[in-house]
């Protein structure tokens, strides 16, 4: 059977719409998107200013990212910023501690939320997790803050 769907796209190829195909073309531009950039920063971590500290970008960063951010247009298109997000988001308070019940938190010891004022697109969120042990920041994801 073939599926006629139409998508509709911004400029910078996201689907814009809120059916099931337009949420699995934006993981896809997403998982893209973070190898892509990868390829562009082989060390795969951008030193935060607030955290002191470098944020690595792993698999669990692209994973979940993907599965957040996609339902979203906006927090889809937020990602497209992740150099500056990483570099420039500010701690806001004190780090939690991780979801007991999130299984993909259990190697966290600490997560941080930051958040980062993008002129002309609004608020972004980026959690950050601190890893047992090594104590390295992790992307863990990104979304857009609405109403902010």
């Amino acid at each position: 059977m073939m599926d006629n769907t139409v998508l509709n796209f911004d400029s910078k190829g996201i689907a814009i719409g809120n059916t099931p195909e337009d949420l699995k073309s934006r993981k896809r531009f997403i998982t893209n998107f973070y190898a892509n950039w990868i390829i562009a920063n082989p060390t795969k971590h951008i030193y935060n200013i607030s955290l002191g500290s470098f944020i690595e970008v792993k698999f669990l960063s692209i994973q979940e990212t993907a599965s957040r951010a996609a339902i979203r247009y906006k927090s889809t298109l937020a990602v497209t910023y992740l150099t500056e997000i990483l570099e420039k988001t500010v701690k806001m308070g004190e780090p939690k501690e991780p979801k007991k019940d999130n299984k993909k938190q259990k190697r966290f010891s600490k997560i941080f939320i930051l958040e980062y004022k993008r002129e002309t697109f609004g608020k972004i969120k980026l959690t950050v997790g601190e890893l047992r042990g090594s104590n390295q920041k992790v992307q863990y994801c990104i979304t857009a803050i609405e109403n902010g």
